[in-house]
Parts: structure tokens; C-alpha cells; sequence
């Protein structure tokens, strides 16, 4: 935890998600991602905040290379700030499902994260759940795909949540989490993931019984300002019963569903968000290097192991699957 100062002058945190660090030992590579990074964390470092919260999926691929836990570690560590991270879907697997051949062209049971992978990350990164109080604002973050998925992970996610109300209360609560909580309002439907419409839905928010129990935790725990990624496309902020949620755009990675949505937003950035008297104001800051993709070379989606050609590495020797 950052040492807080002991004047009463404002303050500023970041926080950022889906920065996807990758390397040219893999089997894929997409320089642009790391370009866009690295024009961020120099933006970042600018700015002297007292801290980063990043949202998950620093990695490409680290729910099967530790390689890029160690690449993310030593990356983050270069900042002159603490970070507080959560793990997101590249980095240590997919929210549970038991159906098997869905409509995409991979198994979704066999992306379903495992807590073996969780721990990993921890080991790298620290507790996947976690909540802190900072100058008067307490900040709690939380991989919410383990919800639903009877992993031990998913118990300490609630018992932290119910917990949280019992502790010492703050002025702002600001919470960060990786999936989207639901697509558009609280209240819709379970999505159905073998059916070709709604599979996008199922794969970026989380399903009904959880979102609602999670929802319930947040409001008794007054959260006010929600961040969330995984879908790599922003939107405007959403007022739901007191809490603004920010569905981000992405530190690096490509866009997605950005089609849906008029108001969607395709940059690569940050937040940057300005603590005072009077509340919290976040901005996004849009990162200085919007490039184009280019050098990218293997596939993209969630290609079995057995189906990767490592052999395209551009840099040797190549990854193995850990």
C-alpha cells in the first residue's frame, strides 16, 4: 500500500486495463499492443500519481506461458508508482461454462481458468481480491469470473464483499473489476452460449445469479465509481442507483463489438482521476501512440495448445505451455 501523505492537498490514481503485453517468443506477436503500452506508461509517469489500479489482462497469453507473468511483473515494477492488480481472462482463463462445442471454433470448457492458474498469478501479482483504505477513499478490486465457478477463489470473493461493509467507512469507494458486470442493465437476461447471438454476451458479462448477488455486495458496500474492461471499447459512463460505472478502452489491445454502439469509443488510454474536496473526477486521457497494427504475426482468439505453431516465433528459442 502507498504511503499516504499527511497534507490535506488533492490527489490523483490511474487506472488502466487490457494492456495485453505480449512477446516474440510466442507462437503470436502483435507489436502495436506493446507500442501503445509503452507510449501510456510514459503518460502515466508524467502525471505522479500515487498509484495504478489495472484491471486485468496484462498479458497476451499468460493462462499458458508464466513467461509473460514474469514480462508483466518486471513491467509493472518499472513504474515509478505502487500498482494494484487484478488478473483478467487472457491471464488466467475464461469464466466457467460445462458446455462443450459451442458455436465458436474453439471448446469453451477447456478455457475455463482453474485455480492452480489463479494461484500462479497470485504468486506474481498478489491476491486476485483485495480492498484497501487510502485518504479517506477505500479501494477494492476483484476478479469476478471466478463467481459462479465453485473455485476456492469464488468463496473468498464473497466473503471479502460481505465483509467489506463491517469495515471502516470512507468517503468514495471505487471499485475494479475485469468483465463487464452485464451488457446493458442489471436486470437482463442469462445469456445462452450456443446460441450464435448471444454468445458475445456470455463471453464479456457475468451470468444473471451472479451479476445480481454482485450487484447487491456493491451497493451495501457504497460503491460509487465502478471500472471495468474485457471488451476493449468504451462507453459513456452509466448511473446505476448511485454508482457510475466506466466500461474502459483498452491500454493496447484491439477493439471489440465497438459496432453496436454509436457512442463507442476506439482510442487506447487511461483513466486519470482527480481526488478533492468536492468528489472524484475522472478523465480519460487517450494514449499518444495510436498506431495501426503492423509486424503481427499467428492467430487470434483462443486456439487450442495442440493447434499452435511456435515454430513462427520470431525471436528463439520459442515459449512452451506451462
Amino acid at each position: 500500500m502507498p504511503h499516504a501523505p499527511t497534507s490535506d492537498s488533492d490527489w490523483t490514481f490511474l487506472h488502466a486495463c487490457d494492456s495485453h503485453l505480449g512477446t516474440p517468443k510466442s507462437y503470436r506477436f502483435r507489436p502495436a499492443i506493446n507500442k501503445r503500452w509503452a507510449a501510456i506508461k510514459e503518460q502515466m509517469a508524467a502525471l505522479k500519481p500515487e498509484f495504478l489500479l489495472h484491471g486485468g489482462d496484462l498479458t497476451r497469453d499468460g493462462d499458458t506461458h508464466e513467461f509473460e507473468y514474469e514480462l508483466a511483473r518486471h513491467d509493472l515494477d518499472r513504474l515509478p508508482f505502487p500498482t494494484f492488480v487484478i488478473p483478467g481472462n487472457m491471464d488466467v482463463g475464461n469464466k466457467h461454462t460445462s458446455v462443450s462445442g459451442t458455436i465458436r471454433d474453439w471448446d469453451d470448457v477447456e478455457l475455463n481458468m482453474t485455480s492452480e492458474r489463479l494461484d500462479l498469478f497470485a504468486s506474481w501479482f498478489g491476491p486476485i481480491h483485495w480492498t484497501f483504505l487510502y485518504r479517506d477513499v477505500r479501494f477494492t478490486g476483484f476478479f469476478a469470473g471466478v463467481a459462479g465457478s465453485g473455485l476456492k477463489q469464488e468463496d473468498r470473493l464473497w466473503q471479502m464483499l460481505e465483509h467489506i461493509p463491517q469495515l471502516p467507512p470512507a468517503k468514495h469507494h471505487v471499485a475494479v473489476m475485469h468483465y463487464w458486470p452485464f451488457m446493458e442493465q442489471p436486470d437482463e437476461p442469462e445469456w445462452d452460449i450456443t446460441n450464435a447471438d448471444e454468445y458475445d454476451n456470455w463471453y464479456f458479462s457475468l451470468d444473471r445469479e451472479p451479476r445480481l448477488r454482485l450487484m447487491k455486495h456493491l451497493k451495501a458496500a457504497s460503491v460509487d465509481i465502478l471500472f471495468c474492461g474485457h471488451v476493449h471499447t468504451g462507453r459513456p459512463p452509466q448511473e446505476i442507483d448511485g454508482l457510475k460505472l466506466y466500461r474502459s478502452c483498452p491500454a493496447g489491445n484491439s477493439q471489440q463489438l465497438a459496432e453496436r454502439w454509436p457512442d463507442a469509443d476506439t482510442r487506447y488510454g487511461f483513466h486519470k482521476c482527480d481526488v478533492t474536496e468536492s468528489g472524484i473526477e475522472v478523465t480519460f486521457v487517450a494514449g499518444n501512440d495510436q498506431c495501426d497494427e503492423f509486424g503481427t504475426f499467428g492467430p487470434w482468439g483462443h486456439p487450442a495448445v495442440e493447434e499452435r505453431d511456435y515454430s513462427v516465433a520470431e525471436e528463439q528459442p520459442p515459449l512452451t505451455p506451462s
